[in-house]
């Protein structure tokens, strides 16, 4: 894997300002995949731990199956990907996809995501295949250059329906992210907690990354439905 390089033009550096100079050189470069910048990012590991909260919380995992939206199983060193490509979406907007597959004892499972930059400065992320679920994004450099991203406000929309979605059918997320000089790969670790029930769904791992050009995007990656609002 070859070394860092810093740029300044992709969504997630105008989002972080300054801040985004203080992540390590690697996760600068992983987060700096853009249009302005030509590459995309592939990510290639192991998830040590998918886990999932109490037998009460598959049921709403299950429904966000359907939607590739979080994970029902558990399991151990688990094969995993994740891409990351740039695109215009139907309306002007530079997206970039964050399209992850779980190589899972019985079936292969997948979270998808793309996200935006807001008119005020935000990073949104929409969950799943159809882009129902929108959620602010807050990203932070922590002091040792890693990534800490939390998860705000949600709004559902579906057809005409568009309305703030309830947190108490749904959870925050925090996940951070951090490049481990000595072994050489990213580092991540994400947990999706309810205020009311607690733990949902977590994972942590490790992976390696290759950026190859952004001109061809894989059409699996490309949601089915692209949601105009924000």
């Amino acid at each position: 894997m070859s070394g860092g390089t810093k740029t300044t033009t992709s969504m997630f550096a105008r989002a972080m300002g300054e801040d985004f100079d203080r992540l390590h050189p690697m996760l600068q470069r992983r987060f700096g995949v853009g249009l302005g910048t030509g590459y995309a990012c592939v990510g290639r590991g192991t998830m040590t731990r998918v886990r999932r909260g109490p037998w009460w919380t598959v049921p709403f995992l299950q429904i966000g199956r359907f939607r590739n939206i979080l994970v029902p199983e558990a399991g151990e060193d688990i094969p995993f990907t994740i891409e990351n490509y740039p695109y215009l979406d139907p309306f002007g907007r530079e997206t970039v996809t964050f399209v992850r597959h779980f190589r899972m004892p019985r079936a292969l499972r997948r979270f998808d995501a793309t996200m935006i930059l807001g008119r005020d400065g935000r990073i949104i992320d929409y969950l799943g295949t159809h882009q129902h679920l929108a959620v602010d994004l807050e990203l932070v450099a922590e002091p040792d250059g890693s990534l800490l991203l939390r998860s705000g406000a949600q709004r559902f929309y579906a057809g005409v329906a568009g309305f703030r979605f309830p947190m108490i059918f749904s959870g925050r997320a925090e996940l951070r992210e951090s490049f481990d000089e000595r072994a050489q790969v990213f580092r991540i670790r994400l947990e999706v907690r309810n205020r009311f029930f607690g733990f949902l769904f977590g994972y942590e791992g490790e992976f390696r990354c290759e950026f190859p050009a952004s001109a061809d995007i894989p059409a699996h990656v490309m949601p089915l439905r692209h949601e105009r609002r924000a």
